[in-house]
């Protein structure tokens, strides 16, 4: 009987902080194997040192966000075949234009940071004490906020974006796309103050429209649709003076 060696798949995967290095691996190959499978193999059969984050591992959560030869992607969603194609090996690094904590663990902090500068918090105009404030599912503007409304946060677009790379104090597509829905729901009531929150030289007129945030997110939203829905409403507000 002749044996034979199981496919492999060779793997660099960054190690480190920001001054880190590629480490190599060796993975096995299996049918309907994710990136997120990869980085576990690794972990727990290879180098248990290795840190990263993960959660539902279903495509739910977004927190297994990594760079995956050179593109942000849910690695729980992106399957080797998808990613490896003609190539020899796959490259794994924690997601751009983030701290890098550790490995592929990133500090999300300065994320979060830019929707609070955004005002990305909900601030109705009624009180508990009040009735609830009723929104007809076909209103053209709530149908905007629904459109937006699925980010999960996941930085999955902020690492995609040149901007941010270029300017650091950038909001970013998750942030500004969470103001918009904001802006468009006629529960809110504080749109004039958002629209100075995201006005400025690091708000929605930055935006360059390379359209990265757009293709790459995976709940399909459109960042950019929403960063164009802002510079209007900016425009508009200037036009009537209500700045």
């Amino acid at each position: 009987m002749v044996l034979t060696t199981p496919a492999t798949i060779a793997v660099r995967v960054w190690r480190g902080g920001a001054a880190g290095v590629f480490q190599a691996f060796e993975v096995p190959r299996h049918e309907s194997q994710t990136v997120l499978d990869v980085v576990t193999y690794i972990q727990r059969s290879l180098d248990a040192t290795l840190a990263y984050r993960y959660a539902c591992r279903v495509g739910m959560c977004g927190s297994c966000a990594m760079m995956v030869n050179g593109r942000a992607r849910w690695t729980c969603r992106t399957h080797i075949d998808l990613v490896l194609q003609d190539r020899k090996d796959i490259t794994i690094a924690p997601l751009r234009n983030l701290p890098v904590i550790r490995d592929l663990v990133t500090d999300m902090r300065e994320f979060f940071d830019k929707w609070a500068r955004a005002k990305g918090r909900f601030q109705g105009r009624v009180s508990r004490n009040e009735d609830f404030e009723r929104i007809k599912p076909d209103d053209p503007d709530r149908v905007q906020v629904d459109a937006g409304i699925e980010c999960i946060g996941c930085a999955v677009c902020y690492a995609s974006c040149d901007v941010v790379a270029w300017n650091p104090d950038y909001l970013g597509p998750a942030a500004l796309n969470r103001a918009w829905t904001l802006i468009k729901d006629a529960r809110d009531a504080k749109t004039m103050a958002r629209l100075r929150a995201v006005a400025g030289d690091a708000g929605c007129h930055s935006c360059h429209t390379h359209l990265s945030c757009t293709e790459r997110c995976p709940k399909s939203i459109s960042p950019t649709a929403g960063i164009a829905g802002l510079k209007r409403a900016v425009v508009s507000a200037v036009v009537g003076k209500a700045f």
